[in-house]
């Protein structure tokens, strides 16, 4: 997932208009065998070209474009027109589907998605599927929305709570939810996961499958659990990696990731205590800790001029909050790297701060990813998140006692406070497809209680829990366990689910 991540929203259900159940969503052609007022989108032919420069993609990747109605409930309004691709990867005799994906955000562009997971699949996965990518509809190739935002507002929604800043905090969130509104008014109450989930249902249909296997990272394990709920007769091979609460989703999210990263800094801290002769923070997880404390503090008063091996920040100013901000995806997903830059900071000087930003405007493409991105986190569940600002720093104070390392920062306030809510309900899933739930006991982002969530809401799934395992995300990553790799193949090659849950070691 992304630093801005995650919001709900609750609105309106608008399905009742398309006369079947919330649970079932909308009536297809394609689904039902009997004609519809979606048909024209059930029964296009896209017309399939050459995707992407010959010298970075292969020759078989490809590329169309697909309509889908703006608002599913009107299908005779307005249309998005969505990008898709393929790779066709299967081998005949073998070939059991397509298998779609999305690598998490949301925000983040999949349409690639083949290409990458070209490299990252097992043979025998690759050949019983061709892989599809797609756009979400509002990003990238896909109709994308665009907020005109400035530099500041286009950087991660996420900030530490300040008494000082609080009303500069609330001024900004403001600003950035009217400049999206301005914009985009008629088309954010339909950029939902529930829209997108019906999106992928006609890209199956336009495909030509009666059913679709899926692989999902992140908040795409949250698309694809809401596509089992509204299309559970069309879910074929689910795998949900590093996956979110579906029955919590909006708000809650961005919180649990405070609740996630405090056991992780622990686990942190007992790691590289073993290891002082190395770095040299301490040899006890509490003096660890402190050594951390000690740098936020020092940061705090002054900032620091990084002099490290990462280059990401290389003579960045960087203050405590910075430091809280930076290393508290580090602890988990790259722990020896975490140190390493905590004894570089600690032999840095210290420094004037950097100017602020200028104002100017965003680069579209961050225009574009962070107004996708609050569009689902505060379109999806819009109850979720209060409309009054107190709320959000009585909040704040509280979680940052509670959640010292990032408490603050994920209960601040966001856009969302400010936010239209969204055209539908939020999603309660609760369904008996099956899937294949996989999850690092120390993810900071989902944490593993997200992921016995959806589990739970899943009640035909398996869990794949990797026994101290750090990180976000792990199929298809170098370095995901054996155990992990070798039960997703088993399932995607042949469809059985593991007889119970299974524990991997990291």
């Amino acid at each position: 997932m992304r630093p801005v991540h995650k919001a709900s929203l609750a609105a309106a259900a608008l399905l009742a208009t398309l006369c079947v159940p919330v649970s079932q969503g909308a009536p297809t052609a394609a689904a039902s065998g009997r004609p519809s007022v979606l048909a024209r989108y059930y029964d296009q032919r896209p017309a399939w070209h050459r995707c992407g420069s010959p010298d970075r993609y292969p020759a078989s990747y490809q590329c169309a474009t697909v309509t889908v109605p703006l608002d599913y409930a009107h299908p005779r309004g307005r249309t998005l027109a969505l990008k898709i691709s393929r790779l066709r990867t299967s081998v005949p005799g073998k070939r059991h589907g397509v298998l779609l994906s999305n690598p998490g955000g949301p925000g983040d562009l999949a349409l690639d998605d083949p290409v990458a997971m070209q490299d990252a699949l097992a043979k025998s996965v690759r050949d019983r599927y061709d892989l599809v990518g797609f756009d979400p509809r509002g990003l990238g190739a896909s109709s994308p929305l665009h907020c005109g935002l400035t530099q500041d507002e286009a950087s991660p929604a996420l900030h530490p709570y300040r008494a000082a800043t609080f009303a500069k905090d609330t001024a900004r969130a403001r600003d950035t939810a009217a400049r999206c509104i301005a914009r985009e008014r008629a088309r954010l109450p339909y950029i939902t996961t529930r829209n997108t989930a019906r999106d992928m249902d006609v890209i199956r249909a336009v495909l030509g499958e009666k059913k679709i296997s899926y692989l999902g990272w992140s908040y795409g394990t949250y698309l694809g659990a809401v596509y089992t709920q509204l299309f559970p007769g069309h879910s074929d091979r689910m795998v949900l990696d590093s996956a979110v609460d579906p029955n919590r989703f909006g708000r809650h999210t961005n919180l649990a990731m405070a609740t996630g990263a405090e056991p992780a800094f622990r686990d942190w801290s007992r790691l590289i205590a073993r290891r002082d002769g190395t770095y040299h923070l301490g040899g006890t997880p509490e003096k660890v800790r402190a050594a951390f404390w000690q740098q936020v503090a020092r940061a705090n008063r002054t900032p620091i001029r990084y002099r490290g091996a990462d280059e990401a920040h290389q003579g960045a100013a960087v203050t405590g909050d910075d430091i809280r901000d930076w290393l508290r995806a580090d602890f988990s997903n790259a722990p020896y790297q975490a140190a390493r830059e905590l004894s570089d900071l600690r032999t840095s000087p210290t420094t004037r701060p950097d100017p602020a930003p200028t104002g100017g405007k965003a680069d579209p493409v961050d225009d574009n990813a962070i107004a996708l991105n609050l569009a689902v986190m505060c379109g999806d569940n819009s109850a979720s998140w209060p409309r009054n600002p107190v709320r959000y720093r009585l909040d704040a104070i509280r979680d940052k006692a509670r959640n010292p390392l990032y408490g603050d920062f994920t209960a601040n306030i966001t856009p969302c406070a400010f936010w239209p809510k969204g055209s539908e309900a939020a999603t309660r899933v609760d369904n008996k497809v099956g899937a294949l739930v996989v999850q690092n006991q120390w993810d900071s982002q989902t944490p593993l209680s997200e992921g016995l969530a959806m589990h739970r809401a899943l009640h035909g799934s398996r869990l794949v829990q990797v026994q101290d395992g750090r990180g976000h995300v792990i199929y298809g990553m170098p370095d995901a366990p054996a155990c992990v790799t070798r039960t997703v193949n088993a399932y995607l090659t042949t469809g059985r689910l593991p007889a119970r849950d299974v524990t991997c070691r990291s």
